[in-house]
């Protein structure tokens, strides 16, 4: 099985839609994305992401499903700084302190103790594990066991927080060193393989990161992909 991790286009946050630079960028993914042999569509509820799926879906011929617990996620607390920001106190945690994740639980730091961010992480880590186990595979520590998943191709656009959380549970990776580590760009292309071994442990294997090469920067402005065809 393959999952896609698709972001969404460049937002108008105010509106919660796409610019029109976004709508350039979603139309170029959906290009890019016709060879992958999509099966299946998922988004966020928000409005960025619904509309950078509903161009794939479009070109596909496929419906958009609806995961509300992909929505993106928020951040805060009560004497966190940089009023919880989970990117920049990521960075801190790995550049100013050199925080060892192998020894230390970081939802146990105060950045992330108290922080409404790590209660997202949990809340898609759970709800990601259900929507592995509805297609056979059960995540057991940092593995899955296949218990009959078949050959599909599934996509899923949501945003920069809810897909590094679901990425951090899926990979076995720390959220802020996903979150630091793995930046990925607008309309950015993430995929996942997972093996078919009914039967067996398997682990992801990711095929593809931060894809982005249907969007160039040339300097003086976006050079969409499909305008060069």
């Amino acid at each position: 099985m393959r999952l896609i991790f698709v972001r969404h286009g460049e937002p108008d946050y105010t509106h919660d839609c796409l610019t029109e630079t976004g709508r350039k960028q979603a139309a170029a993914a959906a290009v890019r994305l016709e060879r992958e042999g999509i099966t299946a569509i998922y988004s966020s509820p928000n409005g960025r992401a619904r509309e950078t799926a509903e161009h794939t879906a479009r070109r596909l011929g496929l419906p958009v499903t609806v995961l509300e617990y992909m929505h993106e996620i928020s951040w805060g607390g009560e004497g966190i700084p940089e009023r919880g920001h989970p990117w920049t106190l990521s960075e801190w945690l790995i550049d100013r302190e050199d925080f060892d994740f192998y020894s230390e639980d970081w939802r146990k730091h105060p950045y992330f103790a108290g922080n409404v961010a790590t209660q997202y992480f949990s809340m898609i880590s759970e709800k990601i594990d259900a929507f592995m186990l509805e297609r056979g595979y059960r995540h057991q520590g940092t593995r899955f066991l296949c218990e009959g998943g078949k050959e599909e191709t599934v996509a899923i656009f949501s945003h920069g927080g809810s897909g590094a959380c679901a990425l951090s549970r899926l990979l076995a990776l720390p959220f802020p060193y996903v979150s630091t580590v793995l930046p990925y760009d607008y309309t950015s292309i993430i995929i996942l393989e997972f093996p078919v071994r009914e039967g067996e442990f398997v682990h992801p294997r990711i095929e593809l990161f931060n894809d982005a090469a249907h969007i160039r920067d040339t300097g003086s402005g976006p050079l969409f992909q499909q305008e060069s065809e």
